[in-house]
C-alpha cells in the first residue's frame, strides 16, 4: 500500500529519508533549518509539483519519478548515485545535477547549470533544453533526440552517444568522444570533435573554425559546412560535403568530397598526409 505526502514544508536534514513506495505531491523543501539531503535513499517514489531549494535532494535513489517540479540554484548537486528514473516536466538550476546515475530518463525539461550529467551511463533525453559548459562529461550509453543546448564543452570523453534533431551551440564538442553518432541537427562549434574515434555526421549543418582534426575514423554524410577553415587536419576521413569548405588542411587519410573548397593545404606536416580531396568527381590531391 502506497503513502501519501502532500501540501506539506520541510526544512530539516533528511526529512523523508529512506521513504519507500510514497507518493510526495506539492511539497517545499525550504527554510531556516536548511538541511540537506532531503530525499535521500527513497525508494519506489513519485514526486510531483514540488519545490527545491536544499541541497543534495534524491542521493541514492532507486526507481523514482520527478515531474511538474523546480529545483532552483540552491538545490546544490540534486540527483546523485540515482538509477532507474523519470524526470520530466522540470526545472533544474541547482548546480552539478544528474552524476554517477544510471537508466534515467529526462523529458521536456529545462536545465540551467554549469555541469550537468558527468559520469552517467544510459541516458535518455528528449524535447529538453540545456545551458551550461559542461554537459555530460565521460559519460555513456546516451541517446538524445529533439533537443537544444547551449554551452561551452560539452559531450567531451562521452562513449556511444546517439543525437538525432537537435541544435547543438558549443565549442570543444566532443573531445575525446568514441561512438558517436549525430543526424538531421545543426553543429555549431569551435574545434569541435578533436581527438574522437569513430565520430559520425550523418544529414548535419556543421558551423566554426577548425573542425574535427586529429579524428580517428571520421565520417560525414551528406553534410553541410560553414565558416569551417582548417577542417580535418591529421584526421582518418571519409566525408561527403554538400556545398563548400572554407579549407583543409592535411588530411591524414581516406577521402573528402565536396563542391568547392576555398584553400587545400598540405605543408609543415608532422605526419605522412595521404588523404584525398575530391571535387565532385575531379580529383585534386
Amino acid at each position: 500500500m502506497r503513502t501519501r505526502i502532500e501540501n506539506k514544508q520541510y526544512s530539516e536534514e533528511r526529512a523523508l529519508y529512506n521513504i519507500i513506495d510514497t507518493d510526495v505531491v506539492n511539497v517545499t523543501f525550504a527554510g531556516i533549518e536548511d538541511g540537506e539531503s532531503v530525499l535521500k535513499e527513497i525508494r519506489n517514489c513519485n514526486v510531483s509539483h514540488c519545490n527545491f531549494s536544499l541541497r543534495y535532494p534524491l542521493w541514492h535513489a532507486e526507481v523514482f519519478n520527478l515531474t511538474h517540479s523546480t529545483l532552483d540554484e540552491l538545490t546544490r548537486a540534486p540527483i546523485w548515485y540515482s538509477n532507474n528514473g523519470n524526470i520530466t516536466h522540470t526545472t533544474i538550476k541547482g548546480v552539478k545535477p544528474v552524476r554517477e546515475c544510471n537508466n534515467i530518463n529526462i523529458q521536456f525539461c529545462i536545465i540551467d547549470t554549469i555541469e550537468f550529467g558527468w559520469k552517467c551511463s544510459n541516458l535518455n533525453i528528449e524535447n529538453s533544453t540545456i545551458h551550461g559548459p559542461y554537459l555530460l562529461l565521460d559519460s555513456s550509453n546516451i541517446k538524445i533526440n529533439n533537443f537544444t543546448m547551449s554551452g561551452k564543452y560539452s559531450f567531451q570523453y562521452v562513449k556511444n552517444l546517439h543525437i538525432n534533431n537537435s541544435t547543438l551551440d558549443t565549442k570543444d564538442a566532443f573531445w575525446h568522444a568514441e561512438n558517436v553518432v549525430v543526424e538531421n541537427s545543426t553543429v555549431k562549434g569551435e574545434y569541435l570533435g578533436w581527438y574522437s574515434k569513430n565520430l559520425t555526421f550523418i544529414n548535419c549543418h556543421i558551423i566554426g573554425t577548425q573542425p574535427l582534426c586529429y579524428c580517428e575514423n571520421l565520417k560525414l554524410i551528406n553534410c553541410t559546412m560553414e565558416q569551417t577553415d582548417l577542417a580535418f587536419e591529421y584526421s582518418s576521413v571519409n566525408a561527403n560535403i554538400i556545398g563548400h569548405i572554407d579549407s583543409i588542411k592535411n588530411p591524414l587519410s581516406g577521402n573528402i568530397t565536396c563542391d568547392s573548397v576555398g584553400e587545400i593545404i598540405f605543408d609543415s606536416t608532422v605526419k605522412e598526409c595521404l588523404g584525398e580531396i575530391s571535387i565532385r568527381n575531379k580529383e585534386i590531391a
